[in-house]
């Protein structure tokens, strides 16, 4: 069997092969509510064949939404419109993690089709809050109270609560690309000098503080994963390095987290002389050497061999895939074929592929 297609376990989750569903925001929510379109999304990539289905990152309140069109899971509607799609993935065979997120001061901006502006009050906006009063994009928002902070926690708990009730296999905190946790740990935004910044361990405090509360009131065999932008892509003193997320990820694994993925960026634009096949995949393999943890990798995975030949060195446990996906559904079958595997098929499709001999 290649390395791509060997099962593998979180916890007392297996997942059938290495193949992710990289977690891609849809705008096309109301109230909160994912939809048909989020069914067909994230449902034909698991007809398709992915082993792990993440969900575009859903918002734990109200005002920790990026936009009015993103999903969340804060209420007993959004988890009642959530669990006819976690079952569809699941009856796939396939298994389905929620990304848990606050947008923090990227919040309250106008659909991307209406160029990401801030919103109004008028139009439904709202004053966005982060670690500190740091201008962020077009958004300024004001600093967080402790109470705030409090607060925020409180409702990744709830969300966490809500996604066990859903049935969700596996939850996905995501403290990357520059939303709220990372607004705390980076110090380009976070310029606070109480509890909750200054120092390292200051800045990270309200991850490890919400990692912890989270695990404790989720079932102990269900994995906790963490998204994290391994470095900022900014050439300051104040940056997050690589060297800064190793550090952070010893700590995670301390308290229980179980995979990490290594993406980057947030606040800046990403050279994009840099932007190539595996262009992320240093940050993944690294932090593994470092850390001993599980990690997924992200970053122009495009083809079979190249996805193959990344789990087959050790370089992460899966590959986290993105733009190829929306480009093709069914990338896990075809890798499949192109590798020599015998692919899993629904059987309603399985006529299609009575030619091939495995």
């Amino acid at each position: 069997m290649t390395a791509l297609f060997k099962p593998f376990k979180l916890r007392s989750l297996e997942i059938k092969n290495r193949i992710a569903l990289s977690p891609m925001q849809q705008y096309s929510a109301v109230d909160g509510l994912p939809g048909q379109w989020h069914l067909v999304h994230l449902g034909s990539r698991a007809v398709g064949g992915a082993g792990l289905i993440i969900t575009e990152c859903t918002a734990v309140s109200e005002h920790g939404r990026n936009t009015l069109f993103d999903v969340g899971l804060w209420n007993k509607h959004q988890l009642n419109a959530w669990k006819p799609i976690v079952q569809f993935v699941q009856e796939q065979g396939s298994k389905i993690a929620v990304q848990l997120w606050h947008a923090g001061g990227k919040g309250s901006s106008s659909h991307p089709n209406e160029g990401m502006k801030p919103l109004t009050p008028d139009k439904g906006g709202w004053i966005t809050k982060s670690a500190s009063a740091t201008t962020i994009g077009f958004q300024q928002p004001e600093a967080m109270s402790i109470d705030e902070i409090h607060l925020v926690k409180r409702d990744f708990v709830e969300a966490a609560k809500n996604a066990v009730r859903a049935g969700f296999d596996a939850i996905e905190l995501h403290a990357a690309h520059g939303y709220l946790f990372h607004q705390f740990y980076s110090k380009l935004i976070n310029k606070r000098t109480d509890g909750y910044g200054g120092s390292f361990a200051n800045r990270i405090r309200i991850l490890v503080e919400t990692v912890q509360e989270v695990r404790s009131v989720i079932p102990k065999g269900m994995p906790l994963l963490t998204r994290i932008s391994a470095v900022d892509y900014e050439n300051s003193p104040d940056g997050w390095s690589l060297e800064d997320s190793v550090k952070l990820v010893k700590i995670l694994k301390e308290n229980d987290v179980d995979l990490i993925t290594a993406s980057g960026g947030g606040f800046v634009h990403v050279d994009p002389k840099i932007v190539k096949p595996n262009y992320q995949l240093h940050l993944a393999t690294e932090i593994k050497k470092q850390t001993g943890m599980m990690v997924g990798t992200v970053g122009m995975i495009t083809s079979p061999q190249q996805a193959n030949e990344i789990i087959e060195k050790e370089h992460a446990e899966i590959v986290v895939i993105a733009r190829e996906h929306l480009r093709n559904p069914y990338f896990s079958i075809n890798a499949a074929i192109e590798l020599g595997e015998a692919p899993t098929i629904p059987w309603l499709y399985q006529r299609a592929y009575s030619h091939l001999k495995f």
